[in-house]
Formats: structure tokens, sequence, C-alpha cells
């Protein structure tokens, strides 16, 4: 988790970034030793129909379940400053209860993990947190 005091990110950690996430979805050009393609352009990116819609899910999911993470940090944060009610409370624990639910049957109906969502970004680490980190 980055520190509350830590400087926002620099022009180079967003480029970094950028690069990671496009290496992620292997968008990026063809390195110097790999062979160019005949039109001159360099692209990596693949589109096979038999795929193209579980791959269009799997990041669908990947950002249902980054946000998913997000919204149960922020309300497990509210549940210990005591700013929640306690109905309040079991609502929100069962609204997340019901979207990993979801989320676990969508995984289950194209075939994917939720290690599947959980995107490589090179130098900068794994998309979604690990379990228990």
């Amino acid at each position: 988790m980055k520190d509350a005091d830590a400087p926002g990110p620099r022009g180079a950690d967003l480029h970094e970034v950028a690069e990671a996430a496009a290496r992620a979805f292997d968008l990026v050009p063809a390195g110097p030793d790999e062979p160019k393609p005949r039109g001159g352009v360099a692209q990596r990116l693949e589109t096979d129909p038999d795929t193209v819609e579980r791959d269009l899910m799997k990041l669908v999911l990947t950002i249902i379940e980054l946000l998913r993470q997000l919204m149960e940090r922020t309300a497990l944060h509210r549940v210990d400053q005591g700013d929640l009610r306690e109905d309040q409370e079991e609502r929100i624990g069962m609204t997340l209860m019901i979207l990993q639910d979801r989320m676990t049957e969508l995984c289950e109906r194209y075939g994917l993990t939720m290690e599947d969502l959980n995107l490589d970004l090179g130098p900068l680490g794994s998309l979604l947190p690990r379990d228990g980190a």
C-alpha cells in the first residue's frame, strides 16, 4: 500500500506504468530482434474471433475486481473508523459478498480464475493485491 505522505507519481513512474500495462496486454511494438511485419508497423494485438469475447470479459472482470477490492478496503477502513451504523455495515458486507459470488460465477462461465485477472505489470508487480497481502 502506498504511504499517505509519499509524493505522487512522477512522470517517469507514469511512463513505467504505461509500458508495463502495454506489455501486460501485448500491445507494445516488437523489439529490434523480432521480425517486422510486411506493412512496416509492428503490432502484437491478436484478434482471434474464437477468444475475443473471453479476452474482453477478462479485461472487464479485471477492472471490476480491482474496483471490488478498493470498495472492500474502503468499507473496512470506514468500519475501523466507526463511520458506519451497524445496519450499514451489514448491508455493505452483504453487497460485497454478493458481488464476490457474481465474480466467481462469471469467471467460471468464461473459464477464468481469479489469478487470470491479476495482470503482471512487470517491475511494478501485479495489478491486484495477492490474497493475504
